[in-house]
């Protein structure tokens, strides 16, 4: 029976009717229906043409005919959970084990960047016995609860923040405590987690784990200041606790130069545990932790199973064994490189010449814009990246913000994005960016 096909105000009727209304859409005033798309185009229900510039998900882009075939493939000839014998688990684990360093050779599987760090804590909750979690501020962990509770992105917004949870400084040098005119931002925010440590030790409480986004997103498309990662591993390890690198947006080559992200910090960084989940399964719903054999056998010692009915079957695993040969075979972290480069290149020149923009931040096709109405202040401009994204939606390019204040354009596009993309949205942000100064200026001259 062929399914019946729906117009937009119909579709758009039944969600409001059967959707929960927290779970909200882009573009709420006037959303866009998507039907179908490919590598880094979205189609709407017109056929109209959208240039995607934020979906990380689709990784290797949109419905990519290697991942789909592996998918279908799989699932023509078997799908069961993984409690049986099969090829396809110990295959894929041995291929993300040979990205990471050698230490982290133990995987847990899982269907979400959620469940991935929900799992992480547990993890490091039993391997150290104790309890006290510290995070940045602003970080987004996932929406299970045990997430939005190290997560002061939500938890700002809701019960507040538990006991047990010690919220350190984002290393932003932007608009953090420490800016880029510090000597050694890196060392000094590094210090105010091994203050935090110092406080909690005075509580009577001890350090379970620190976990921090490789390259924090809801913060604001932020990257490390340089030594900080490895300084603060030594303050938590110190303090008997574990290093965890959350990578589930960040991971897979999206910066071009290393595989994963918690990579920029050097070698001589590695985390204890990494949790990783949105690229790579390109859309279909595959996540994982990576941790060490130590951590692992704590966790395995503590006499409970641990048991995930879908995490590691062998279709996710045949389509997370697809990715990876599309990141090699299409050589996507050098076009990460090439075309982040680039586009970092053309946002810098805009700077030059639009006060509006006042940081330009990211490594490869991981990318923030940070708007002001004040250089010197550094003013977030929330307003206007409001109606930038909008102005841009009017162009056909799907973009969105991030950061404390709504003010940083953010890109994280499909890595099959190309230079004419980048050259496409810059000329368009140029635009946009020329005729907001202009209105601008007709009405400080009264004009308007």
């Amino acid at each position: 029976m062929a399914q019946k096909q729906l117009s937009k105000e119909e579709t758009l009727t039944m969600r409001k009717k059967l959707i929960g209304q927290s779970c909200r859409l882009f573009y709420s005033d006037e959303p866009v229906k998507i039907v179908r798309a490919r590598g880094q185009y979205l189609f709407d229900d017109q056929d109209v043409c959208y240039l995607d510039c934020i979906s990380n998900v689709q990784h290797v882009g949109h419905c990519h005919p290697k991942v789909t075939k592996a998918a279908a493939a799989q699932m023509d000839i078997l799908n069961t959970n993984s409690r049986f014998l099969h090829d396809n688990i110990v295959l894929y684990a041995e291929r993300l084990a040979a990205t990471l360093p050698e230490k982290l050779c133990v995987f847990y599987f899982v269907n979400s960047g959620s469940e991935a760090n929900d799992l992480a804590l547990r993890l490091a909750q039993q391997y150290t016995q104790h309890e006290d979690v510290i995070v940045l501020d602003h970080a987004y962990h996932g929406h299970l609860k045990s997430l939005i509770d190290i997560s002061p992105y939500k938890f700002r917004k809701l019960a507040g923040q538990k006991e047990w949870v010690h919220v350190a400084p984002l290393p932003d040098t932007y608009r953090g405590i420490y800016k880029d005119n510090h000597p050694n931002p890196g060392q000094a925010y590094a210090d105010a987690v091994k203050d935090i440590i110092t406080e909690v030790h005075r509580k009577g409480r001890k350090i379970s784990a620190f976990f921090a986004e490789s390259l924090p997103g809801v913060g604001g498309q932020i990257v490390l200041p340089k030594g900080y990662s490895s300084k603060v591993a030594e303050y938590v390890h110190s303090a008997g606790g574990v290093f965890v690198a959350d990578e589930v947006q960040t991971g897979f080559g999206r910066v071009g130069s290393h595989f994963w992200a918690f990579q920029l910090q050097g070698e001589d960084f590695c985390p204890d545990i990494v949790t990783m989940g949105k690229p790579m399964g390109n859309g279909h719903p595959l996540a994982c932790v990576a941790t060490t054999e130590e951590i692992a056998g704590a966790f395995t010692a503590n006499g409970v199973e641990y048991f995930n009915t879908f995490g590691g079957n062998p279709v996710s695993c045949a389509v997370g064994l697809a990715v990876l040969d599309v990141i090699e075979e299409e050589d996507l972290r050098g076009n990460a490189i090439r075309v982040g480069s680039h586009l970092k290149d053309l946002f810098k020149s805009l700077q030059t010449r639009h006060q509006i923009i006042g940081d330009v931040r990211g490594v490869g096709l991981f990318l923030g814009v940070e708007l002001v109405t004040d250089r010197q202040q550094r003013t977030p401009a929330t307003q206007m990246a409001a109606e930038v994204v909008k102005r841009l939606k009017e162009e056909r390019i799907c973009v969105s913000t991030d950061g404390p204040y709504d003010s940083v354009l953010k890109f994280k596009p499909p890595m099959c994005f190309t230079v004419d993309n980048a050259e496409l949205v810059v000329r368009c942000i140029d635009r946009i960016f020329t005729d907001i100064e202009a209105k601008s200026l007709e009405v400080e001259k009264g004009d308007i």
